[in-house]
């Protein structure tokens, strides 16, 4: 792994308007590097999720990419943004455009790849993330498993040197998490760097390089997955482990907090 990490994040917080979001997060996430976020609703998980690539911004501390400062605006952002993917949980594919041009659109105007190459690769893309025979279809005609697997393949089409996932699985119907969580374990075993917002606790034992426990805005505890549900070190992680309740697809979910 490179000793520069590909995202660092030093003393970073966050405000909306009186409620203090993110506390003095310090954060790296190494080249090659799974690390997920997990931690009860309203813990701060999405929110760090997205001032990643300043979907939101950071109203102190800094964010760097590969050791550099991520700009706050502008062409120079537009570049930034361009390494990092970003998946969500509402797929936010062009309702308009079929799944090929989905995935082809910004390799062709970001990246001004030729449309032939493109369309090569955004099949490719499709095939690798197992909705090939889906390419001609729009969004509407996708199940929500088929349209994540597309926003994926959208994702990777840029080349990312990472990808950003906020909660990819939390708007998908029990049978469908399956078929998505199944492409990004292939992501990881490829060696992609994922930075993973999930629910999904038998994912981040499996997949996960390091957990990192976010509560009320603050990191409160990061560990290997074996060591942090084995024998988490702090009380507040303690209390949520014994919270959690399996879902109907078998994945640990997050239950009530007691």
């Amino acid at each position: 792994m490179s000793e520069t990490p590909i995202i660092e994040l030093k003393k970073v917080n966050k405000h909306f308007g009186s409620h203090h979001v993110l506390k003095d997060i310090d954060l790296k996430v190494s080249r090659g590097e799974v690390v997920v976020i997990i931690g009860p609703s309203g813990s701060g998980k999405s929110t760090l999720c997205r001032t990643v690539n300043r979907l939101e911004t950071i109203d102190g501390g800094e964010i760097l990419i590969d050791g550099i400062p991520m700009p706050d605006e502008g062409k120079e952002l537009a570049k930034m943004r361009a390494r990092i993917g970003m998946v969500f949980q509402s797929f936010n594919l062009f309702s308009h455009k079929t799944a090929l041009e989905n995935v082809m659109l910004s390799p062709v105007d970001v990246l001004k790849i030729p449309k032939t190459k493109a369309r090569d690769e955004a099949m490719m893309l499709l095939k690798r993330v197992g909705v090939e025979d889906q390419a001609s279809k729009v969004p509407a005609r996708l199940s929500g498993g088929q349209q994540q697997r597309v926003a994926i393949a959208r994702a990777l089409a840029m080349h990312p040197e990472a990808i950003l996932f906020d909660e990819p699985t939390s708007a998908l119907d029990p049978e469908m998490i399956g078929e998505v969580l199944d492409v990004m374990t292939g992501l990881a075993k490829d060696g992609m760097t994922m930075f993973i917002v999930t629910h999904e606790m038998n994912f981040a034992r499996q997949v996960a390089n390091r957990v990192v426990f976010m509560d009320d805005g603050a990191i409160i505890e990061e560990n290997t997955p074996d060591v942090f549900f084995e024998n988490p070190q702090t009380q507040r992680a303690k209390d949520f482990l014994a919270s959690l309740h399996y879902g109907e697809n078998g994945n640990t979910k997050i239950g009530e907090m007691k």
